[in-house]
C-alpha cells in the first residue's frame, strides 16, 4: 500500500523524502515552475503512469474517474483556502481569501451560499440575456469597422465586467476600473502568486475601498437588487457580518469577471486553432450552448480544483493522510483517453461533463450565469467576426493555476 502524506517540506530534502516513501515512486511534477504547462507531454506521461503525481503543493489527480471520486469524496474540503499559505504569503487578499465564502465549509458556507444564491437563480439569468446581447453588439460595433481588435481588451474584459455591472447594478461607466482590479487580483490564482504580491494587495485594497463606498451609497439609497438583499441581511449581525457583507460582495465582483473574461479568451484562441468548428457555430448558432461546455472541457481557465483531508482515508489501496492537499487536475481528467476516445475539440460531440465549475457542495455558484454570458457572446461573435486569426503575439499567464491571455491581437473579417 502507498503512503501518501503531508507534502509540506520544500527543496531536494522533500523530494528525497517522498522518494524513499513510494515504491515505485509516483510522478513527480514541477507546479511551480512558471513555465510548467497543464497541458505539457509530462501531465499526459504521469496520467498514464499513475492516477496521482506528486507536485511542489501537494497531490495531482490527474484521471477523469478519480477527479469526479475526490470532487464529491466526504472525507475532502475545500482545499483552495490553503493556497495563501501553501505560497508563504499573508496580508489582506490572504485574509479575504481565507475567510470568504468559497473557503468555509458546513453550516457557515450553507449559511452564506444561501445568502447569494437568489442572484444566480436561472429564471433572472434568463431574463438578462437580452441584455447579454446588447451588451456584446454595442463592443463588437465598436471594432468591427477596423477588421481587428485586441480581443481581451476590446471584448472580454469590457463584457465580462459589464455582465456583473448588470447583474449587481454598478455604473458600467466603471468599468475600465474594476476589470483592472479585478485583472490583478486575479495574479493571486496563479503560481507566480508570492511574486506578484505588491500588485495583488495593491488591486485588492482598490477593491474594498469601491465596495465600501458602494455601501454607504446603497444603504442611502436602497434598491432592490443582490446588494440591497445583503445589506437588509446585515441589519441581523448574527446572519451577515459587516465584514461578511463587504467579502460577499467582493467575490460578486472579482470572481464574476476575472474567470468569464478568461474563458472568453481561452474560446477565441481554441476557435482560431479549429476554425472549422467556428464556421459550424455561425452557421448552427444552436450550438453555442455546447460550444461553451466543450471549450471548457478542452482550455477551462481553472485547470484545477484543490481539496483537503479533513481525516485519514484509503483510496485505490493508498493511504492519504489527514491534512493532505490534492489538486484535481481538470483539465487532464477532461483529455484523459479513458473516458474520451478521441478528445479532439469538437462542438457537436456529446461528453461527460467537464469540470470546469468544479463540483459537489462547493460546485461554482455562478455557473448559470457564466454559461448564460458565454453562451451569448459566442453566438453573437461567430455570427459578426468571420475568419479571425492571431494577429500578433499572444501574451498568456502561465499554463496552470487560473489561466488566460492577457492580451490576445486577432484580425477577421467583418459581416
Amino acid at each position: 500500500m502507498y503512503l501518501l502524506g503531508n507534502l509540506k517540506l520544500t527543496g531536494n530534502d522533500r523530494k528525497m523524502k517522498q522518494e524513499s516513501q513510494f515504491a515505485p515512486p509516483l510522478p513527480y511534477l514541477d507546479v511551480a515552475d512558471p513555465g510548467f504547462s497543464i497541458r505539457s507531454a509530462a501531465v499526459a506521461a504521469a496520467r498514464e503512469a499513475s492516477w496521482v503525481a506528486r507536485t511542489n503543493y501537494g497531490l495531482a489527480v490527474l484521471r477523469y474517474d478519480d477527479v469526479q471520486k475526490m470532487l464529491r469524496h466526504p472525507k475532502l474540503r475545500q482545499g483552495s483556502y490553503r493556497w495563501p499559505a501553501l505560497n508563504d504569503v499573508t496580508g489582506d487578499f490572504a485574509r479575504w481569501w481565507e475567510s470568504m465564502l468559497l473557503s468555509q465549509e458546513g453550516d457557515n458556507h450553507a449559511r452564506l451560499r444561501r445568502m447569494a444564491n437568489p442572484a444566480f437563480s436561472p429564471k433572472l439569468i434568463t431574463s438578462l440575456a437580452p441584455k447579454f446581447t446588447e451588451l456584446a453588439n454595442m463592443l463588437i460595433d465598436d471594432f468591427a469597422p477596423k477588421g481587428k481588435c485586441d480581443f481581451i481588451a476590446e471584448f472580454t474584459e469590457p463584457y465580462a465586467t459589464g455582465v456583473i455591472c448588470e447583474l449587481l447594478g454598478l455604473p458600467f461607466e466603471r468599468w475600465r476600473e474594476l476589470a483592472d482590479i479585478a485583472g490583478d487580483m486575479g495574479l493571486a490564482l496563479g503560481v507566480t502568486f508570492k511574486k506578484d504580491l505588491p500588485t495583488i494587495e495593491a488591486a485588492t485594497q482598490r477593491l474594498f475601498s469601491y465596495v465600501e463606498d458602494l455601501v454607504a451609497f446603497r444603504r442611502a439609497n436602497p434598491k432592490d437588487d443582490f446588494i440591497g438583499m445583503l445589506i437588509n441581511a446585515n441589519e441581523d449581525k448574527s446572519q451577515l457580518s459587516d465584514q461578511e457583507l463587504m467579502d460577499m460582495i467582493v467575490l460578486a465582483i472579482f470572481g464574476g469577471i476575472d474567470t468569464t473574461r478568461n474563458q472568453l479568451g481561452l474560446a477565441m484562441s481554441t476557435f482560431i486553432e479549429h476554425p472549422d468548428q467556428w464556421a459550424l457555430l455561425a452557421e448552427k448558432p444552436e450550438l453555442a450552448r455546447a460550444a461553451v461546455e466543450e471549450v471548457m472541457r478542452v482550455r477551462p481557465t481553472v485547470t484545477w480544483v484543490t481539496r483537503e483531508a479533513t481525516e485519514d482515508f484509503t483510496y485505490n489501496d493508498t493511504l492519504i493522510e489527514k491534512g493532505t492537499t490534492l489538486h484535481l487536475f481538470s483539465q487532464s481528467a477532461t483529455s484523459d483517453p479513458r473516458v474520451f476516445e478521441d478528445p479532439s475539440f469538437d462542438i457537436t460531440a456529446e461528453r461527460k461533463p467537464h469540470f470546469g465549475f468544479g463540483g459537489g457542495t462547493h460546485h461554482c455558484l455562478g455557473h448559470f450565469i457564466a454559461r448564460g454570458d458565454m453562451t451569448e457572446a459566442l453566438k453573437l461573435l461567430a455570427q459578426r467576426v468571420k475568419n479571425p486569426r492571431f494577429d500578433g503575439e499572444v501574451e498568456w499567464l502561465p499554463d496552470s493555476g487560473n489561466t488566460g491571455a492577457i492580451r490576445m491581437p486577432i484580425a477577421f473579417d467583418p459581416a
